[in-house]
């Protein structure tokens, strides 16, 4: 049976927060939903971060997701606009938190580099190849939605990648020690030619 699990992604900000929901069953993504939370209209900075909780929590409600994937703050910014974009990132974190929801913190280039390979990449250039790759089309009027489904999307690239390393490393460890009982001992032995030693000898008499 396909093993399932939906990604929230979230793009954090003071003013537009984007997110993107999708769904994982075996190796098919499909999109849940995307769209963002306007905040132009919260009269002050603590009332923005009240929103985001609400918000976000309501998202994670309604999808039930297995993890959170989430922008980190771009430095470079002035510090004023990093601390409060820290806290904006915080808020939407406490959702997931309240829920036991594992988070995971992605760098924008990072993001870009997973979706569209080029590390640079502009906000339209994310937003086409998010819709390649989901097989949606839409008008989106803040491409902080698209930004969010490309976070959740660098975060299904990545865990994907770290699964499959796992994976080769556990089957490693279980040949080891299905040879015999003293473990790699008994593996060297039983398999010479896998060695260092064995593997040049074998290119000493190739040559």
């Amino acid at each position: 049976m396909a093993s399932k699990r939906v990604i929230l992604g979230i793009d954090p900000g003071t003013r537009i927060l984007g997110f993107g929901v999708i769904s994982v069953i075996g190796n098919k993504l499909s999109l849940k939903e995307l769209g963002v939370i306007n905040l132009k209209k919260e009269e002050t900075h603590f009332l923005v971060l009240q929103r985001i909780l609400l918000e976000v929590s309501k998202l994670v409600r309604k999808y039930r997701p297995d993890e959170m994937a989430i922008e980190a703050p771009f430095y470079g910014k002035n510090p004023q606009t990093m601390l409060k974009l820290g806290r904006a990132q915080g808020a939407a974190i406490s959702a997931a938190l309240l829920k036991d929801i594992p988070i995971y913190e992605y760098a924008p280039t990072s993001v870009k580099l997973s979706v569209t390979g080029k590390g640079a990449a502009s906000k339209e250039q994310v937003a086409s190849m998010v819709q390649a790759i989901l097989g949606f089309s839409c008008q989106v009027k803040y491409l902080d939605a698209t930004d969010a489904v490309a976070i959740a999307l660098c975060h299904y690239y990545n865990s994907n990648t770290l699964s499959s390393q796992v994976t080769k490393e556990k089957k490693v460890v279980s040949l080891s020690r299905g040879v015999g009982k003293r473990g790699w001992e008994d593996f060297v032995k039983a398999n010479p030619s896998r060695t260092i030693t064995g593997i040049n000898r074998r290119k000493k008499t190739t040559d």
